[in-house]
């Protein structure tokens, strides 16, 4: 009687077929920021120029920052839209005024788009911030975030202080723009538009 034929041993499923949906989902996760970068730095078509100073990408801070009005939120929270972000003190002088003004102005000025845009102040100190600069800027998230921290994450490539300048952070959380003091509003505005467009054309996961 011949011997019954051994059972086959089923093959393991290769690295990539057990893992292609994550490899997937992260693909889709990533698409937006890399289509803006790629679109913004790389296939810049020929005389074109940005305005902004392209940082090291560097991730927000992600402790959670006490604001002035509702409970504590991290900037990470924010992620899956783009974030506009200034630093300084409550007393908030003239050039904080002046970028908080940049910023509202330039979400305003993307029309439609501008759901995809955040605004953030970050109060370096404990100053006590007007009133009626709140309500000047209402809709905008003011936080409290420890000095040091601010500026280790704002540090300028120059070394020049961060009061008074814009930062852009990237739809993952990423640090990656700053705009120079006292900017040209219509250049500021063309550097938003094309990463809009840019990442427009790609499928958003916002963070939760």
């Amino acid at each position: 009687m011949s011997p019954a034929p051994a059972a086959e041993v089923p093959r393991p499923r290769s690295h990539w077929r057990r893992y292609g949906v994550l490899y997937a989902v992260i693909a889709v996760s990533l698409a937006p920021v890399i289509a803006s970068y790629l679109a913004y730095y790389v296939f810049q078509p020929s005389g074109r120029t940005n305005y902004g100073t392209l940082l090291e990408p560097r991730p927000v801070l992600t402790q959670p920052l006490l604001r002035e009005t509702g409970p504590s939120l991290s900037l990470s929270e924010l992620g899956g839209r783009w974030v506009l972000v200034t630093a300084g003190g409550g007393a908030c002088t003239e050039p904080c005024r002046a970028a908080l003004l940049q910023m509202r102005q330039q979400r305003l000025m993307t029309g439609k788009e501008m759901e995809r845009i955040e605004r953030v102040w970050l109060v370096t100190d404990a100053a006590p911030i007007a009133p009626e600069l709140l309500r000047a800027y209402d809709g905008m998230h003011v936080l409290r975030a420890p000095a040091d921290a601010v500026n280790a994450l704002l540090v300028a490539p120059d070394g020049s202080g961060v009061e008074g300048h814009v930062f852009l952070v990237d739809p993952m959380g990423n640090l990656m723009l700053r705009w120079p003091l006292d900017p040209e509003p219509q250049r500021v505005k063309k550097d938003l538009a094309r990463l809009l467009t840019a990442s427009s054309h790609w499928v958003r996961v916002q963070k939760k």
